[in-house]
């Protein structure tokens, strides 16, 4: 089961504080971007990447590609104002059908076992997403003011890859597009069509790098990892 994958990597990470894209930070003397990269270009179920970027990141990116030896990826779009934008671009390039994975380039924790448990259950449902279950008590807050706890039990924090059918993914983006809608993810935007998406669990180390902090905690998962 073969699948293509869409990476927006044009954000600016304002949250990290670089001075510039926060896929460029190393990891372990690799460039954020290529850990990333390299989950999908080692899995021999992914066809394609298409990586959403900022055009001027765009000749340090090719060139990263050709020192990595990164061949999967078989376009480079311009990226939007918004997250949504940058998908919706590089979702104009994809002619045809079956599975398609939306995933942050800042995720670079992803495994592969993970993504063919996603991507076979999008196979069956077309619309599939990974998430973990909340650990933390969870409050409504009004004014600063706590005005319910949250039953915990059903609440997941929602991580990528998101994987649909590519013409489910399509419609939902054109829907979006004609009702002005900006969505906090994909799923959203496919919840809004009212086709059911299937959570399926995946790993508290898939964390997406924002801030400084998580800089931390990535150097601690690839020591656990054994890099």
């Amino acid at each position: 089961m073969t699948y293509q994958v869409i990476l927006p990597a044009a954000g600016m990470g304002k949250r990290m504080g670089a001075g510039k894209n926060k896929l460029l930070l190393e990891l372990n003397g690799m460039p954020v971007l290529i850990h990333t990269l390299r989950v999908f270009e080692e899995d021999e179920a992914c066809s394609g990447i298409i990586l959403a970027i900022h055009p001027q990141d765009e000749a340090v990116f090719k060139a990263l590609l050709t020192r990595y030896n990164v061949t999967k990826v078989i376009n480079l779009v311009p990226g939007g104002e918004e997250r949504q934008h940058s998908i919706y671009n590089a979702l104009k390039t994809v002619r045809s059908d079956g599975i398609i994975l939306v995933h942050d380039a800042a995720r670079p924790f992803i495994q592969k076992e993970q993504i063919h448990r996603l991507t076979k259950t999008a196979q069956e449902t077309s619309a599939a997403i990974m998430g973990v279950p909340a650990k933390d008590t969870m409050k409504k807050i009004q004014n600063g003011v706590v005005v319910e706890t949250v039953e915990r039990s059903s609440l997941w924090a929602v991580q990528t890859p998101q994987a649909f059918r590519i013409s489910l993914l399509r419609q939902a983006y054109e829907q979006a597009e004609k009702d002005s809608f900006l969505g906090t993810d994909d799923s959203s935007l496919v919840e809004r069509l009212n086709h059911p998406v299937t959570m399926v669990e995946g790993n508290y180390d898939n964390i997406k790098l924002t801030t400084p902090e998580d800089l931390f905690f990535a150097e601690a998962i690839l020591k656990k990892r054994g890099f």
